[in-house]
């Protein structure tokens, strides 16, 4: 794909009939406004969306716009990859807060308290995303990030919302996590990655699988197997925007507005019409945020 392509943002899909939520965005990590972002999703039909923190300041952020915004509802959390780098310091900055020292476990607690002081507020819906990340953090980041997702899971059920799950080549060890502690009510499984068997373990659970624009990738047939099989009581759509753009824009940067796409592609592995699973999914949304 030519640079000017990369640069160049997908053209709008076909507007679906019946309007859904992404329920997986990062507006704050997206080139345009807010405001701009919700009129082009809501002009194809993507009329709610779900805007995840990652860290304190992203999470502060995701409250305060959902707080303006009808349209926009929050959840908050430390990502399972933030979790380490409170812990033992990110001397490179490879995260949006640059170099940072090793604050030890008393930072991680600070941390946690914010989340948990922010999970109170009514316009957060969720508390996420937290979860495990084998992919990213090694052998000695595994720590802070089990205890922070164990931290997690308590302050997502004290306050009775949604557990919004980060979950990267970790699959046993988060099933195993939410076993131990309990799950909260409703645990969402964002960016599902999981394989056939894995989408029996979650519905049996009950737990939603929220699919991304990865479904439509070439080689992602085990994803395709998982959702033939998850039931469409328990699926969610989402963009994970501005990453994981559908096809065939894989590499071009990812919006709420190309939902449709993802939404298509579903439908056809599902066998479903467009218009059901998108009212499905629209249902199983506002159940899984409670709004």
């Amino acid at each position: 794909m030519a640079k000017q392509d990369k640069d160049t943002p997908p053209p709008l899909p076909e507007p679906l009939r019946v309007p859904v939520a992404d329920s997986h965005t990062h507006l704050d990590m997206q080139g345009t406004t807010v405001e701009e972002a919700l009129a082009t999703a809501a002009s194809v039909g993507v009329t709610t969306l779900v805007q995840v923190g990652c860290d304190l300041n992203g999470s502060r952020w995701a409250a305060d716009t959902a707080a303006a915004h009808d349209a926009v509802h929050a959840t908050v959390a430390l990502h399972p990859n933030e979790a380490p780098r409170i812990v033992l310091g990110d001397p490179d900055g490879w995260s949006r807060q640059g170099a940072r020292q090793a604050g030890g476990d008393a930072a991680l607690d600070a941390a946690l308290a914010e989340i948990d002081a922010l999970a109170a507020r009514p316009e957060v819906r969720g508390v996420g995303e937290t979860g495990l990340d084998h992919f990213r953090t090694g052998p000695e980041g595994m720590a802070a990030q089990e205890r922070s997702f164990r931290a997690h899971i308590e302050i997502a059920k004290r306050h009775g919302k949604a557990l919004v799950i980060h979950d990267r080549e970790a699959h046993d060890d988060v099933l195993r996590i939410l076993r131990e502690e309990g799950a909260p009510d409703r645990v969402v499984f964002h960016c599902y990655s999981g394989d056939a068997a894995m989408a029996e373990v979650c519905a049996a659970a009950g737990y939603f699988m929220s699919f991304a624009g990865n479904v439509t990738f070439k080689n992602a047939q085990p994803l395709r197997d998982a959702l033939a099989i998850a039931p469409p009581e328990l699926l969610l759509v989402e963009t994970d925007a501005p990453f994981l753009t559908p096809a065939p824009y894989r590499g071009r940067a990812n919006a709420p507005y190309l939902i449709p796409l993802t939404l298509r592609a579903m439908a056809d592995v599902k066998g479903m019409t467009e218009d059901a699973l998108a009212s499905a999914v629209a249902a199983n949304t506002a159940r899984a945020f409670d709004y």
